[in-house]
């Protein structure tokens, strides 16, 4: 970790306000977040600005973590244009901040490419929402900015009077996000001269025992992050040798371009979240046995001397560990949604589940453990094909 300063980015950042998931089949999706990840639909948009929009949406949210899902009913819509480049995918990531006017006076200064101007509208309550959407290097995504009234919906959107306020796994925040590119230089640029952020942390590795008989494969990532709010992107690139052999490079392609990876979700106990996940229906990626076997050692050489989990429930569990100096965390990573439902439509997008004990930074060891259990994965699908072509 080497974030030194405590100025922030300067644009006025409260926190990630939601994210935008274009998706397929939203029935699927419903399905997903409300049944078998406990996340209730809370509101969606009025029929009539739905068909004005030729698509419809539906807001999920658990804690402060928001996803608005949506879907085209109309061909030539915004969703169906995007659904024609790419699978299932983040499509919009919004920030909440504190004056917009300012936000945007600083982005301009910085260059930023608006996509709109300053939009101002009323939720169905009366209640203040204005926001801009500016470009980015990551693909087709945009960052959103937005200024709210802290109960307000995004416009055309209603609450849903039965909703339910179940949250058992209790998602508190949206820890992170990451995403993956085929070069980062030009998007940390960016994120550095356009956003404001500073790097917090960054790793660089390859494997060389994942793949039988081949030279294994590696990645360079680069977490940045806006200080003042805490904000983090972790941003990921492969790297040679076999470069093209990478999982990064494996979601690129998947994904038709750069993309956001997963998004965390930050909860104060991850034990019986796992449990219960698993209970509905979430698959999540495999570790090996040899990492619980050789996770004491390792806490050891890292300085970790309060660790008091009970390893046998973690290793069962299949939950990740890592940290220093007397500061852990605790990590599991969803398997992608293509694998999930055997559909290359649902993307190679996948979520992560955090708790923290102490930790701030991501931990290199698990970032490892999770190139290397996704690489496990690929490998395992390969020799299937095979075994059935």
């Amino acid at each position: 970790m080497v974030a030194k300063s405590d100025r922030g980015s300067g644009l006025g950042l409260v926190g990630y306000d939601n994210y935008e998931f274009i998706v397929a089949d939203l029935e699927r999706s419903r399905r997903f977040y409300t049944e078998m990840m406990d996340v209730p639909e809370v509101a969606r948009l009025n029929a009539a600005i739905a068909a004005e929009r030729g698509e419809q949406a539906v807001i999920f949210k658990a804690g402060k973590a928001t996803c608005v899902c949506t879907t085209p009913m109309e061909r030539g819509s915004r969703a169906d244009r995007w659904l024609k480049r790419h699978p299932d995918g983040v499509s919009v990531v919004s920030f909440r901040v504190r004056d917009i006017e300012t936000t945007r006076r600083v982005l301009d200064e910085r260059n930023a490419n608006f996509c709109t101007d300053i939009l101002a509208e009323q939720d169905g309550e009366g209640r203040p929402y204005r926001w801009f959407d500016i470009a980015t290097p990551l693909g087709e995504v945009r960052f959103r900015f937005v200024e709210r009234n802290a109960a307000a919906l995004p416009p055309g959107f209603e609450l849903i009077d039965s909703a339910s306020d179940s949250n058992r796994h209790q998602f508190q925040v949206i820890d992170h996000i990451t995403s993956n590119f085929l070069t980062l230089e030009p998007h940390i640029t960016w994120l550095r001269d356009v956003m404001g952020f500073e790097e917090y942390w960054r790793v660089h590795f390859h494997t060389a025992d994942v793949k039988p008989g081949g030279d294994g494969s590696g990645l360079a990532s680069i977490v940045m992050w806006d200080s003042e709010s805490g904000i983090k992107f972790a941003n990921n690139e492969p790297v040679t040798p076999n470069y093209e052999a990478s999982q990064i490079y494996a979601f690129v392609e998947a994904n038709n371009g750069p993309g956001v990876q997963h998004v965390a979700f930050h909860v104060p106990v991850i034990s019986p979240v796992v449990e219960g996940l698993r209970q509905d229906g979430i698959e999540f990626l495999d570790t090996p046995a040899t990492y619980y076997d050789m996770l004491p050692e390792r806490l050891a050489r890292q300085k970790v001397t309060n660790f008091d989990e009970n390893m046998d429930e973690l290793r069962r569990l299949g939950i990740l560990v890592d940290g220093e100096d007397d500061r852990y965390l605790l990590q599991i990573f969803m398997v992608e949604g293509g694998l999930l439902y055997s559909d290359d439509q649902a993307g190679p997008f996948f979520y992560e589940v955090i708790q923290r004990c102490g930790a701030r930074g991501f931990g290199e060891g698990n970032f490892r453990a999770l190139f290397e259990s996704i690489e496990r994965d690929q490998v395992q699908r390969q020799l299937e094909a095979g075994a059935g072509s």
